[in-house]
């Protein structure tokens, strides 16, 4: 591995254990990928983050070249599409949390009940129609849900989360997976009040710039 790549590797590894921590993976539920080159990581099939090891995750090019000892995630269709879609995004996470997963049971996307939604790049979440894992029809599916977002729940099966970089990735993966925990609690009690597009086009433009880490001067 050279030094950029074993970098990568880690903080791949890093953030599968991190979505194991906050309980949005279990087992070898999920996976993970970065851009790479002329391909991309992806985390191996059926190894959970405690079995896994940097070297283990395998890289796949856009041409179907693989290199490492085990065989991709199932879910490497929908990576590769979205970065072929997307080449502004640099890290993918899907993961099995609870409540993205159980709104995404209801077949239910995640709409403007409260600003942060717009965390995920406009006024709603969409959830995608089902399709069968690993299936060139989930690939499209998805790269549609995230044509212009960068969050998308994937119907009775759970969610996907992109950004520039894993970090950026991984924010979005927490929030949404909080959001759709508070929708859930709103729904038991009624519908809640959901905000304007123009009341979410003005958060989206504020998100611009908010937040930024910078220095005082």
């Amino acid at each position: 591995m050279t030094g950029d790549d074993s970098a990568q590797r880690e903080a791949a590894l890093a953030a599968l254990r991190r979505l194991d921590a906050l309980g949005m993976n279990r087992g070898s539920t999920g996976n993970l990928s970065l851009r790479q080159g002329d391909g991309m990581l992806i985390t191996p099939t059926g190894m959970g983050a405690d079995d896994l090891r940097a070297q283990d995750l395998v890289w796949l090019g856009w041409d179907g070249s693989q290199r490492g000892d085990w065989q991709p995630s199932s879910e490497w269709h929908f990576h590769r599409a979205i970065y072929a879609a997307r080449p502004d995004l640099h890290a993918v996470v899907h993961c099995h949390s609870v409540h993205a997963t159980a709104l995404a049971c209801l077949r239910r996307e995640l709409p403007a009940f409260h600003y942060m939604v717009a965390v995920a790049g406009g006024d709603s979440v969409p959830c995608v129609p089902y399709q069968l894992f690993g299936t060139e029809a989930l690939s499209a599916a998805v790269a549609q849900g995230l044509q212009h977002r960068d969050a998308c729940l994937l119907a009775n099966h759970g969610l996907v989360a992109a950004g520039p970089t894993l970090a950026r990735a991984m924010k979005v993966a927490q929030e949404i997976e909080s959001l759709c925990e508070t929708y859930l609690l709103a729904l038991a009690v009624g519908e809640p009040v959901l905000l304007s597009r123009a009341q979410m086009d003005e958060v989206i433009q504020r998100f611009r710039s908010y937040g930024q880490a910078a220095r005082k001067p």
